[in-house]
Parts: structure tokens; C-alpha cells; sequence
């Protein structure tokens, strides 16, 4: 999956990538980052759902793995979460990122949206504006005629829904943040023709998320939609796309 997300960023057809510094081949992976252009934004993808930690988190990952994200957010939610642990868990992602990178991340995001879950986005934002400053951080809200003009308004819609807050929480520690987001989809449908529609009444600095990779990693619930995401970004030009839509896509 590393190998193909480089390849596209290489090839011009992705300009940030989001790296998840808990993998067991994070430290080799990294080293695919070295010759990408300066254009392209390499961030950490922040990880507490469905993987192993890199601490121990007794409390919300007895079993050494990270609950799903169904399970924790019921647990932010009743205000349940060991934040000690997770504040732990959170410095020591920067810190494995820090350590195979040599540098901060340009911006912060969560798997699954996690970042932004009540009780964990005040601990990644006063993370991340005492170790990355000048990052910003992944906002999934977006104006509602605009999530209503794109592919699966009602996933976009419960997504906003849980990052309401976030800008203006992330502005406090002096942090920005994108102002338009997209890319859901159910990951079987056509993404070839849903692709264009994600760049559909944009914002300023509009962010669409994507999952192109190889297919191969065992238990991995979106393999099929992998290769098939990279396949369609590989035949595209991006930046023309993005032109069409009063966007420039650096490359």
C-alpha cells in the first residue's frame, strides 16, 4: 500500500499524505517520503481504533488492539475515556512520526475521524500546536449545499456532525484548518464517476480524502476499493480536474 501511495504522490496525482506511525513498517515505509516534491504535504495520521498502540492502554486496549471507532466514540460520548493513556498514545505517535521523518507533520489528522471525537481533539490540538505549529488539521464540516451536491450527503453530514466544533477549537491554539471536505462513498461503488463530483462547490482549501493502495493487507476491510482508487487516480489529470472547479491542485 506505502509503495503505490508514493508512486501516485511521485506521478503528481496526490499532493498530501497521511502517514499512520503505529504500523510495524512505518520505520522502512518512511523512507519512501524522501524524494517526493515539495509540494506534496506528508502528515500523521493519528491512530486509536483497530490497531495496535505503540504504549500500553490497559484501559482502552486491554488486548493490545484498539477498539473500532463505533466503540469509542459510544465511549467519548459518556465522557469514558482514559485520556491519560490516550494523551500518551497521542505523544508517542508524534514522537515514531518525529523519529522516522526528522520533522514535524505538515498537518494532523485521525483514522476514522477519531481526531475529532469530544475528550481526544483537545489533546491532539494542544499536541499538535506544541509540537507542529504550523500544521493544520483535518476538519470534516463543510457547508450543507455543498455535502448535499456530492456523493453520500448522509455519511459527510455524520461526519460533520461529530468535528462541529473543531475549527474554532483548533483557531484557540492557533491552528487552521481545511474549510471544505469530501470523499465518502461506500468503497463498491464507481469510483471513476464519483471522483469528480467530491470536487463539487469547494472551498477555499478543500480537502478530498482517498484510499488508493495495493488490496493486499490481510483483514483489511476496503482492500478491494484500494487498487481500484489507485487504478483511476493514476489515469487521471488531477490538476486539470481541480481547474474545471476554480481549484489549483499543486504538483
Amino acid at each position: 500500500m506505502s509503495e503505490t501511495i508514493a508512486d501516485l504522490a511521485r506521478k503528481g496525482k496526490l499532493n498530501a499524505i497521511s502517514c499512520m506511525a503505529v504500523m510495524p513498517g512505518w520505520p522502512a515505509d518512511s523512507a519512501l517520503l524522501n524524494d517526493l516534491s515539495d509540494t506534496v504535504q506528508v502528515g500523521l495520521h493519528l491512530t486509536l481504533t483497530g490497531e495496535r498502540p505503540l504504549t500500553a492502554m490497559p484501559m482502552l486496549a486491554p488486548n493490545a488492539v484498539l477498539p473500532g471507532i463505533n466503540a469509542l466514540g459510544r465511549r467519548a460520548g459518556r465522557r469514558r475515556l482514559p485520556l491519560d493513556e490516550i494523551a500518551a498514545e497521542i505523544a508517542a505517535q508524534f514522537d515514531a512520526f518525529r523519529a522516522a521523518t526528522g520533522r514535524p507533520p505538515a498537518f494532523v489528522d485521525g483514522h476514522q475521524h477519531a481526531h475529532a471525537l469530544g475528550g481526544i481533539r483537545e489533546i491532539v490540538l494542544a499536541e499538535t500546536a506544541r509540537r507542529a505549529p504550523g500544521a493544520w488539521v483535518r476538519d470534516c464540516t463543510d457547508r450543507a449545499l455543498a455535502m448535499l451536491a456530492r456523493p453520500f450527503p448522509g455519511k459527510a453530514i455524520a461526519s460533520a456532525y461529530h468535528s462541529r466544533g473543531l475549527r474554532a477549537a483548533a483557531a484557540a491554539h492557533g491552528l487552521s484548518c481545511n474549510d471544505s471536505f469530501a470523499g465518502h462513498y461506500d468503497f463498491t461503488g464507481d469510483y471513476r464517476a464519483l471522483f469528480p463530483r467530491f470536487l463539487h462547490r469547494p472551498g477555499t482549501m478543500h480537502l478530498v480524502m482517498c484510499h488508493p493502495g495495493a488490496g493486499m493487507r490481510p483483514g483489511d476491510t476496503i482492500a478491494a476499493a484500494r487498487p481500484k482508487e489507485a487504478a483511476a487516480l493514476r489515469d487521471w489529470s488531477i490538476a486539470d480536474m481541480a481547474a474545471m472547479e476554480g481549484l489549483a491542485f499543486p504538483a
